[in-house]
């Protein structure tokens, strides 16, 4: 390593973060990165011994940076994490630690509302099921494929109606859908129907959109009871976290028919879902890639950039999670 790459900002990268990957000639340009995957070491004694004088650090949304991983980390002072949740990363501790978390925060609601809505879509009117038709080469032999169903007028449920939630409920406004939602607090600011318990929501929706956070609270919320109350007509979208849904039940429950589809980007037990879901048609899942795209990936770029510059510099953060 050249002298010159001595001088720049040493940053330590936690996981291995998509953005990372597709723009890493860009980001070494301008710092000088621990790789952790890279070396044979365990991760707890790669950092004790190489990234004791470390300050900064980016972290992807699927690896926990819990107070064990930080404790190897005693001059971390920023984390800058490339995903939008936060569950993966214990707050409490870097709090207690004074150490500042930057996150993509409402980046990424617009590219994942598309993908919320794209899926739905896709649900009723049965696209990949029929690209599978078609390719299968059963056209010929079976002309009449099943009709779908229209998305206008369907009455839809947000789960969490936070930017993303909001973001969903625009777009789907504009098909002539009929919003409704259940959050964890009333947004005054929307004239859509609040529903004090997700039971209630889902026995009033013809569709149930999740948009929440993982928490302990939401954790399963989205059970059998609440796949009954939704209905055999009823279309799931899971664009939130997988665990989010009890992914039994939702597989009982579309074998059983009664749901009529679910279109999901996330999975209990990521990056394998439950077998089952593959042989149904009613089902069009997507690998965990909502927030994947071109822009998004290049915006992001420039934000954990922005974020390590100012922290380097000692300016404000442009995008520091807010203290509780």
């Amino acid at each position: 390593m050249g002298s010159g790459d001595e001088q720049l900002p040493e940053i330590v990268v936690l996981g291995q973060p998509v953005v990372f990957e597709l723009y890493d000639e860009q980001f070494c340009s301008r710092f000088r990165f621990l790789r952790p995957w890279e070396s044979e070491e365990p991760l707890p004694h790669f950092l004790a011994s190489r990234g004791r004088s470390t300050q900064a650090a980016i972290c992807s949304g699927d690896f926990s940076l819990s107070a064990a991983v930080l404790a190897n980390l005693p001059s971390l002072r920023l984390v800058v994490t490339s995903s939008a949740g936060l569950n993966h990363i214990d707050l409490t501790e870097c709090r207690r630690r004074g150490i500042a978390v930057a996150y993509a925060g409402n980046f990424f609601s617009p590219d994942v509302a598309d993908l919320a809505v794209g899926l739905l879509i896709d649900v009723l009117r049965k696209v990949s099921a029929g690209n599978r038709f078609v390719n299968n080469g059963l056209w010929p032999h079976k002309p009449d494929f099943p009709p779908g169903f229209k998305l206008g007028g369907k009455r839809v449920g947000i789960v969490g109606l936070g930017s993303i939630g909001f973001e969903v409920a625009k777009r789907l406004e504009a098909f002539g859908c009929g919003i409704s939602y259940y959050s964890r607090k009333q947004k005054p600011f929307v004239s859509y129907t609040s529903y004090s318990t997700i039971h209630e929501l889902a026995s009033n929706c013809d569709v149930l959109v999740l948009c929440c956070s993982l928490t302990e609270q939401t954790h399963h919320m989205v059970n059998r009871e609440v796949m009954l109350a939704l209905g055999k007509d009823g279309v799931i979208v899971n664009i939130a976290r997988g665990a989010v849904i009890d992914e039994k039940d939702l597989v009982s429950c579309l074998l059983r028919g009664e749901i009529a589809g679910a279109g999901l980007d996330v999975f209990e037990h990521e990056p394998r879902p439950s077998p089952e879901l593959y042989q149904l048609d009613n089902v069009v899942l997507s690998p965990h890639n909502a927030v994947l795209t071109e822009e998004s990936m290049e915006g992001l770029y420039q934000l954990i950039c922005g974020n390590l510059d100012a922290f380097f510099i000692g300016k404000p953060l442009l995008s520091q999670v807010p203290d509780e």
